[in-house]
């Protein structure tokens, strides 16, 4: 009578450890990027009140008596199982949609999280701002073989945002025609195009070019009729002969010696440098059309522009966008991997620690491989099923009434032993 009520002493404390283990789940189900715990219970050691024996010649031999002492807890289990997103609408909010975790600096230290719940603070880093902790990864130019390029082979560091960084001025070196010249053009037909560049101090030049037809076969020639507001150009006029099938001559706007297309010179005339333009037709076409449609396609020069604003790819790459319309890669976020994701330690405030069972800290690139994505404007919710949750709190309440009913009803026999003397 004894063993059972210490058996049944076993099963409240570790029933009640279950709820404990209930009550941290419900009472984080709307914390995000919570990730849930189940407790799985095993019974304890045995008492041999009779040995088992083998089988004999008369005999079919007997099994072992075992009286069990209770039971424990075999283990507190973190459920890793993916959240639902919530959208948020904040462009700093980030979600991982698959495997990682955030890396955070503590300053002391490194923990992981599921929540990005991130900020830009005073100094421009991006931070968790309920902790203060840096988010963990690559910026550009961080490998000074590759200025201005993202190189993820090197050792995360903090991630600035550098809101207000200016972007110098680019003078154009390229443009790229596009679009049709019409073939059933007569002799002298003008087609006009015209292109934006851009001198070496970010003043804007409008070049006209004028496409006329030539009486030679699929000729047309080029030249700069007009450059606004100011300037003087050289090496701008050419021939343009086109091939029967109707696409470009390529031998026509490449030098074979050099592999190069025509070269322009702006001379602003406004104190900039000379800026050396390299004209790109290998895409203009001469097919019958109601009307020429030729134009610039693109244009790689810009004006001196701001960085106002950012947005995050689901590669984890922070790409900046400036007030002269030019994007320019800031930097990547960091994705933490572990062998055992389930062997971290919980360490409260959404974030994990490394443990010796969850394997060592191996940095990873998003959307590469099995790791995860990143979702812009949302967060990860908790991963608590309450209707799974409720359903282990009957059954656990159910096994703690029943422990406690051998307790009582130990107590009643041990009662009437004791009423035996009367």
């Amino acid at each position: 009578m004894m063993r059972s009520m210490f058996s049944a002493v076993s099963g409240l404390r570790n029933h009640q450890a279950r709820m404990d283990v209930i009550g941290n789940n419900i009472a984080n189900v709307n914390t995000v990027g919570f990730k849930s715990s189940r407790v799985t219970f095993q019974d304890m050691v045995y008492e041999l009140t009779r040995a088992a024996s083998a089988p004999s010649e008369g005999l079919g031999g007997s099994n072992a008596h075992q009286v069990g002492l209770g039971m424990m807890v075999r283990s507190v289990d973190t459920l890793m199982t993916q959240g639902s997103l919530e959208s948020t609408g904040k462009s700093t909010d980030l979600a991982i949609q698959g495997e990682g975790f955030f890396v955070l600096d503590t300053g002391q230290g490194k923990v992981f999280s599921r929540v990005g719940a991130f900020d830009v603070n005073l100094k421009k880093d991006l931070v968790d701002p309920a902790t203060g902790y840096y988010v963990m990864g690559w910026e550009a130019g961080n490998n000074a073989a590759k200025p201005g390029v993202i190189d993820p082979s090197m050792s995360p560091t903090h991630i600035n945002v550098p809101m207000g960084q200016l972007m110098l001025a680019k003078g154009t070196n390229n443009v790229t025609f596009t679009g049709n010249l019409d073939a059933d053009e007569a002799t002298g037909y003008v087609a006009n195009a015209t292109v934006q560049v851009y001198d070496s101090q970010g003043t804007a030049h409008n070049l006209t070019f004028a496409f006329t037809k030539q009486a030679a076969a699929n000729t047309w020639n080029y030249a700069i009729t007009t450059v606004a507001p100011t300037g003087i150009t050289s090496g701008g006029s050419g021939t343009l002969i086109f091939n029967p099938d109707g696409s470009i001559d390529t031998e026509t706007v490449i030098d074979p010696e050099t592999s190069t297309i025509p070269a322009l010179v702006v001379a602003p005339g406004n104190g900039a440098n000379p800026v050396s333009v390299t004209l790109d037709f290998a895409r203009s076409i001469q097919f019958a059309s109601d009307k020429s449609d030729i134009r610039a396609q693109y244009q790689d020069g810009f004006p001196m522009g701001v960085l106002e604003n950012f947005f995050i790819g689901v590669d984890g790459v922070i790409t900046g966008t400036f007030t002269n319309g030019m994007n320019q890669e800031l930097g990547r976020i960091a994705l933490g991997v572990f062998g055992n994701p389930a062997g971290l330690l919980k360490a409260g405030a959404n974030a994990f620690k490394q443990s010796n069972n969850s394997g060592e800290l191996q940095y990873g690139v998003p959307a590469t491989g099995a790791n995860g994505t990143l979702v812009s404007g949302a967060l990860e919710m908790s991963n608590v099923d309450l209707s799974r949750e409720f359903t282990n709190m009957i059954i656990t309440q159910r096994g703690f009434q029943a422990n406690s009913r051998i307790i009582s009803t130990s107590d009643e026999m041990l009662q009437e032993l004791v009423n035996l003397k009367r």
